[in-house]
């Protein structure tokens, strides 16, 4: 406000050599006139966000099958020897369950893309399903919220949460290296092709080894898809982003499918990060939300959801939680679902559960009233 009263070059001048002394913390110190140091940061686009081969720091496999000559009878001694072992019930006591609250999150389901399959409401209305086979689900471990805390690289996130280890899709413990195995033979299930990290709530813990299968969720409920999608290799603008392209004729040579000028001309004299080029398409994780269930088979285990966009390839792992958007948070509270899950063993369970307004091929489609 004191400056605001200087008038003419030598009152500016008599400003700008107040301004060159700066006292901080009582010492003065001058300040040197000088071009600003800017430094660039670059944009998330420029960074390479996809890796088609496993990073460095994994370790190699070292380890070589050799054929061991070993029996027909001897092989099926072993193999009857790690069913019996690996397929026994709880070896701990199961957990007290919790109670379902409107905060509470639950676990997820790991399922395998099997193919799109179309459907048909009871008003005739066609709709496209993709088919989602949730198998061989168990709870390899429990983290309480204090030791995911310590590290998490977000502790504000995690703090009031814990996680729960699933596994899908049994293999052979005999093509395995001990150290892997030692994960699942404290929980008595069989080594896992594939493992995730769900956040959960304290109150929707499980025991390790409780089996999880599709009907987990319920027809009606909706639920967010997360997967990787195909990966598209290296493509151009009119595939990887969509552009028209150049004219057919009338004087276009050799230049129909480029992408064009970028304008990065004057001032500007760069690419603009993020800016729409032929690269790398596909092969990013991505998530669905709000996708309808439509049908389960409790037999198999498969479930039918809305849409063919489910993330990834024909035989893709994809991870199913419930949605959290918000309507369907409120249906989830006016009906809730089977909490921490549905245990199949205890309840009697048909083998074929529809939506309500989904049509059952096995029943007529048309009714004749009586006189």
């Amino acid at each position: 406000m004191a400056a605001a009263g200087l008038r003419g070059p030598s009152s500016m001048n008599t400003l700008v050599n107040l301004c060159q002394k700066l006292t901080i913390s009582g010492f003065s110190k001058t300040v040197i006139r000088s071009q600003p140091n800017i430094t660039q940061v670059r944009c998330m686009s420029r960074v390479k966000r996809r890796h088609t081969v496993p990073p460095f720091w994994h370790p190699k496999v070292t380890r070589t099958l050799y054929p061991e000559e070993v029996t027909p009878e001897n092989q099926a001694f072993v193999s009857e020897v790690i069913s019996e072992k690996l397929s026994s019930p709880l070896r701990a006591e199961p957990w007290e369950r919790g109670q379902w609250t409107k905060n509470s999150i639950r676990c997820g389901l790991i399922a395998k893309k099997i193919g799109i399959y179309p459907m048909w409401t009871k008003d005739g209305t066609r709709i496209l399903t993709t088919l989602l086979q949730a198998t061989d689900n168990h709870v390899i471990n429990y983290i309480p919220p204090e030791d995911l805390a310590e590290k998490s690289f977000h502790p504000l996130k995690s703090s009031k949460l814990g996680a729960l280890i699933v596994g899908t899709q049994s293999v052979d413990p005999r093509e395995i290296t001990k150290e892997y195995f030692t994960l699942f033979s404290a929980v008595g299930v069989p080594p896992k092709k594939k493992l995730t990290k769900f956040l959960i709530t304290p109150n929707a813990k499980l025991a390790p080894g409780t089996p999880l299968y599709a009907s987990h969720f319920q027809p009606g409920a909706h639920v967010d898809i997360a997967g990787i999608t195909i990966d598209r290799g290296y493509q151009g603008v009119m595939k990887r982003w969509g552009f028209k392209g150049m004219p057919a004729s009338h004087g276009v040579t050799k230049s129909h499918r480029r992408g064009g000028s970028i304008g990065s001309g004057r001032e500007k004299s760069r690419v603009w990060p993020g800016q729409k080029m032929p690269g790398h398409m596909g092969r990013n994780r991505r998530v669905i939300r709000g996708l309808k269930v439509w049908r389960i088979n409790t037999h198999y285990n498969v479930l039918w959801v809305t849409g063919p966009a489910v993330p990834g390839p024909t035989g893709a792992y994809v991870y199913l939680y419930d949605s959290i958007l918000p309507a369907h948070q409120l249906h989830r509270e006016q009906n809730p679902p089977p909490f921490p899950t549905l245990f199949q063993d205890e309840v009697n369970i048909d083998e074929e559960l529809f939506d309500e307004n989904l049509h059952n091929f096995s029943q007529p489609s048309i009714s004749f009233a009586e006189k």
